[in-house]
């Protein structure tokens, strides 16, 4: 697989660091791939998901959102709304530079945010869900001890995966007002959840809701014994071998 390191303009203004993994022969499609909540382009789960598309044909963009892995910008002042508008400008800068992606893929809240960015998205045929929230609240449940404090001071620092970040009021004021089902309803593009029914991180009755408010066409794989980061290297493997194998059809 070939990399190529990528800087765009996010949705803040601020520069986005990036990477375009390009198969070694004929390139079938590109697959625009979001990462999940404070995590990053370099995922393990990430890398492995994409050597695999690019083994079968595929071109990968990946990136990190504002104020998180490479990227700049502060990440207190992102939300869930500025998540879904830097995939739009992603998918903008593909677009411009001859890469109009056909596949939209996300995992975790990554997930949530894929589902309702591709109506933004003329080129996207297919859009696939990794371990996603039915709704982007369920993020709440990270820092629900510090709740009450941010609500009452208007920001907290917690910690997450051994990381602390600032938390701001108007991050949980936003992720109230996204309205999931109406865009999942309307997604109007073929549809593959993916989800493990031992998710201890986001429960399988997730993907239920999800599948049961999209339209056809919609399909559902379980992981069987995946942890929600994918983290054993087969499980993050077979979602791409599967991903590919189901995206041949739509592009």
């Amino acid at each position: 697989m070939k990399s190529k390191k990528i800087e765009f303009t996010g949705s803040l203004g601020d520069t986005l660091s990036a990477k375009l993994d390009l198969p070694e022969k004929e390139q079938k499609g590109t697959v625009l791939f979001a990462h999940c909540f404070t995590c990053s382009k370099n995922l393990k789960v990430m890398s492995n998901i994409t050597s695999i598309l690019a083994e079968m044909g595929f071109a990968t963009f990946r990136f990190d959102f504002t104020g998180l892995g490479e990227s700049d910008g502060d990440f207190s002042n992102t939300n869930f709304s500025s998540n879904v508008d830097d995939l739009v400008a992603a998918y903008k800068y593909l677009e411009s530079e001859g890469h109009a992606p056909a596949i939209l893929a996300g995992h975790s809240l990554g997930g949530a945010a894929v589902l309702q960015a591709a109506h933004q998205m003329e080129s996207v045929k297919a859009v696939a869900t990794i371990a996603a929230p039915a709704h982007p609240a369920h993020v709440r449940e990270n820092f629900s001890m510090h709740l009450d404090e941010i609500e009452e001071k208007g920001e907290a620092e917690v910690t997450l995966a051994g990381r602390k970040f600032a938390i701001k009021k108007q991050f949980l004021d936003d992720l109230k007002e996204a309205r999931m089902s109406d865009f999942i309803k309307k997604l109007d593009r073929a549809l593959m959840i993916f989800h493990s029914p031992l998710d201890n991180t986001v429960g399988i009755d997730n993907a239920s809701m999800i599948f049961n408010a999209a339209k056809h066409p919609k399909s559902f794989v379980s992981l069987d014994e995946a942890g929600h980061l994918l983290s054993d290297d087969k499980d993050s493997k077979y979602v791409g071998k599967v991903l590919a194998t189901w995206a041949e059809k739509y592009i």
